[in-house]
């Protein structure tokens, strides 16, 4: 199929900036304009510009209805069921109150990358909204809610968690269940693009494995059937499958439909796993 012909429109949220964000969809776009395809930005669902197919790219919990609408304006609507990716949508793993569960958990935010985007949206204008943030900075993180992801608390028992994080609605409490090799504490990633993907394996020694701390990485493993139910379950057609294999099952830590690509360790063949994901587009556009 010759991509020259085609147009593709990649749909961000109203205030955010999908050219400075870190966004592994950029590698993709290489990609696609390399093949002579047109990309069109649109930023909010204020301007209607005609394309063969939209992805919605918008980096909130939960696409807003008024995107889902616009976007169903396309011939393919490309994430377009992918609307809620909240912790306590895809966990399975939720602790609910402190004697649940006698092992180590992790406190993470509901809300994807720590609710960072949601927080930009919901700030009052002007000087007020500058000290209303200042002002939640200085609560502790237990009754703000805020939440680093690369700093999300891990703690020896249910029993050991603060007790304001169970009356947050911004928090939840997930059993610590890690993959370990040797030493190593492990992450498996999962990013597809249409029929198209790359499974992965990374190696760390912190226990939270980020893109910042991992040592080593492996590719070609094969992707479990259990998370092929769950992409399907949420509407995915492109994004990333966070995951481990512990004591042979497979326990899910994250999903993501706006993969962003670490800047302090990059993978080294990014511009090959790219080119292999970016094929995934032709699925779409028959």
């Amino acid at each position: 199929m010759k991509l020259s012909s085609k147009t593709l429109a990649i749909l961000s949220r109203a205030k955010g900036d999908f050219n400075k964000g870190n966004y592994f969809l950029h590698q993709l776009v290489e990609e696609w304009k390399k093949q002579g395809m047109k990309i069109v930005l649109l930023n909010g669902v204020g301007k209607f510009v005609p394309a063969d197919a939209i992805i919605v790219h918008t980096d909130l919990t939960v696409v807003p209805k008024e995107y889902r609408m616009f976007a169903n304006r396309f011939p393919v609507a490309i994430n377009g069921y992918a609307i809620d990716i909240s912790k306590r949508l895809v966990s399975a793993n939720l602790v609910s109150f402190p004697q649940e569960y006698d092992g180590p958990v992790i406190v993470k935010t509901n809300r994807n990358a720590g609710g960072g985007p949601e927080r930009k949206l919901e700030r009052l204008p002007g000087p007020i909204g500058w000290l209303q943030h200042k002002a939640m900075n200085l609560l502790p993180w237990s009754w703000s809610g805020r939440l680093k992801s690369f700093a999300y608390p891990i703690f020896e028992s249910a029993k050991a968690v603060p007790r304001a994080v169970w009356n947050n609605p911004l928090l939840v409490v997930e059993k610590f269940l890690t993959e370990r090799q040797k030493k190593y504490y492990c992450l498996r990633q999962w990013v597809f693009f249409g029929d198209r993907e790359i499974n992965s394996r990374s190696f760390s020694n912190e226990p939270i494995v980020k893109a910042y701390n991992i040592i080593d990485r492996q590719r070609g493993f094969p992707v479990p059937s259990e998370l092929r139910k769950v992409r399907e379950k949420l509407g995915f057609a492109y994004g990333k499958v966070d995951y481990g294999i512990v004591n042979g099952e497979v326990v899910l830590y994250d999903v993501n439909r706006t993969p962003t690509f670490g800047r302090h360790n990059p993978f080294p063949d990014a511009k090959v796993i790219a080119a292999e994901l970016a094929q995934g587009i032709t699925g779409f556009l028959k």
